[in-house]
């Protein structure tokens, strides 16, 4: 029950809230004012909430009745708010005229409203994508605050909470138009710090080089940045964190599950065949990235052999010893630290690349299995890129979860997991003799794994899919879970007893 003080806050976020959604019908004059207006309102609204619900309580985490709220357990209210965020996402990625964007001339009604702060940031006028980003953005930012009240006292979650709302509004967000203004000649994509693969699929698609290398120093940088990134700083941060250094200090698809998505982490699906269908679903995206990835190079090597020193067929077949020694290397010396399923989807998602990439060598200069491969990825980019990230990743919160799209779709995900798997010195350690069997590390896992199983049996957690947002650890009860970044050897520990790390048998 709500109460008194709850309900004038959440009347005040709602106000805001209208107020802003009232620009898709009524042309606002002054709109420097009301766009400030609206976000004051919806600012002091949820900060006072917040307050309310979090500040002024009893210390320790306050997860009271998630259970019963009928937002929180895919009640009414949350197949209505569910559905708002379908919606809203729909509209942008492929009806952006129902929120007032025109390509061809002004804009109006919610695109216009951020005219002001375009123009003040990029100094040019407003689009759907800059509406959506400054969404995102306060999203995460007010959302953020009510994350670190309610953990407060947590070390741990107050540093990767303030990390991923620096970055987002930041590098995410204030730099990239910024750096428009300053630069407004240099294409839009030699100014996004957003240039890794495979976050970003098409970086060595010709189109995409072709603006970095025409983006003079700037663009120049940007894909040195990006290059580096990919071959140098991602896998050495792996290797010392572990994939969490991405997904939970500075993704800001991870951002937006952590703080908005967070009511919603219990919803995630724990059961083995959920899991298995994950690993698949996940795996097979990320072998479609490296076959588009590897058409995009081998296109350009078609366009310019005059800068490459390697031919087309010397360059697949580069490719393809790679992985084969990878795969080899993989099954056999860690074999130890793969199951039989995982030693299954390696080898078939393994043999599948391997097969396609030999069918490129003999079929036409622009083709993947003789398929155009420009529109072979641009069905990628509607498909995963934009209905399965933001339709299902975010419009789906109340349905499934807050990690769907890092789950299922992510080939970022996908990779630093690999390497978390194999290679990493990251682990969760279980203390199983202390484990009282509540289930609150299980119940909220974002990502669907049953830590309960693990902390029973004293084993390390080693998944690829933990993106150590450490909330497990957080809600134990016993300090039962740890993270920790320790030595590759014994990481990956399978006790024989059934329950505990202390049991002893006595004749």
């Amino acid at each position: 029950m709500l109460t008194q003080k709850k309900q004038s806050s959440l009347g005040i976020g709602v106000v805001g809230f209208v107020l802003l959604a009232t620009a898709l019908f009524i042309p606002y004059d002054n709109k420097v004012a009301f766009l400030s207006l609206s976000f004051a309102l919806m600012t002091v609204g949820g900060m006072l909430y917040f307050r309310t619900v979090y500040g002024t309580a009893l210390a320790g985490i306050k997860n009271d009745g998630v259970w019963f709220s009928a937002l929180t357990t895919r009640g009414l209210s949350g197949w209505i708010l569910g559905l708002l965020l379908t919606a809203f996402y729909i509209a942008i990625y492929w009806y952006p005229e129902l929120l007032g964007y025109n390509a061809q001339g002004q804009s109006t009604g919610m695109v216009a409203l951020f005219d002001p702060l375009s123009y003040l940031l990029n100094g040019k006028a407003a689009t759907q994508w800059f509406l959506y980003g400054t969404l995102y953005t306060f999203a995460i930012l007010l959302f953020g605050v009510k994350f670190i009240w309610k953990y407060w006292g947590q070390r741990y979650q107050l540093f990767r909470t303030l990390s991923v709302m620096f970055f987002q509004l930041c590098f995410a967000f204030i730099l990239p138009e910024l750096l428009a203004k300053l630069n407004p000649e240099t294409p839009y994509f030699a100014k996004d710090l957003k240039n890794m693969w495979p976050l970003n699929y098409y970086f060595f698609d010709q189109w995409h080089l072709k603006n970095l290398l025409d983006g003079g120093n700037l663009g120049l940088f940007f894909l040195i940045f990006g290059l580096v990134m990919i071959f140098i700083l991602s896998p050495l941060l792996t290797y010392r964190y572990g994939k969490r250094w991405y997904c939970s200090w500075v993704c800001g698809c991870g951002a937006l599950a952590e703080t908005a998505g967070d009511p919603f982490r219990q919803l995630s699906s724990k059961k083995i065949s959920v899991w298995k269908f994950e690993r698949w679903m996940i795996h097979a995206v990320l072998v479609f990235v490296l076959v588009t990835t590897v058409a995009a190079l081998w296109s350009f090597l078609s366009d310019h052999p005059e800068l490459s020193f390697i031919t087309r067929k010397q360059f697949i077949g580069v490719v393809v010893s790679i992985l084969l020694i990878t795969m080899l290397v993989l099954f056999f010396w860690n074999s130890n630290g793969l199951g039989k399923d995982a030693k299954y989807t390696l080898v078939s998602l393994g043999s599948v690349l391997v097969l396609v990439l030999s069918i490129q060598a003999f079929s036409g200069q622009y083709h993947i299995l003789f398929l155009d491969s420009y529109s072979f990825q641009k069905w990628y980019g509607f498909g995963i890129g934009a209905a399965f990230s933001g339709v299902l990743g975010v419009g789906f919160y109340p349905f499934l979860g807050s990690r769907v799209w890092c789950r299922f779709g992510c080939p970022m995900a996908a990779l630093l997991g690999l390497q978390q798997r194999l290679l990493s010195r990251f682990r969760i350690t279980t203390n199983g003799g202390q484990c009282i069997s509540c289930g609150n590390c299980s119940s909220y896992c974002e990502m669907g794994i049953d830590v309960r199983a693990y902390a029973q049996r004293g084993e390390n957690i080693v998944r690829s899919s933990c993106v150590g947002c450490g909330i497990c650890a957080t809600v134990c009860p016993r300090g039962v879970l740890k993270l920790e970044n320790g030595d590759l050897k014994g990481r990956i520990n399978r006790p024989n007893y059934p329950l505990g790390n202390t049991l002893e048998v006595h004749d």
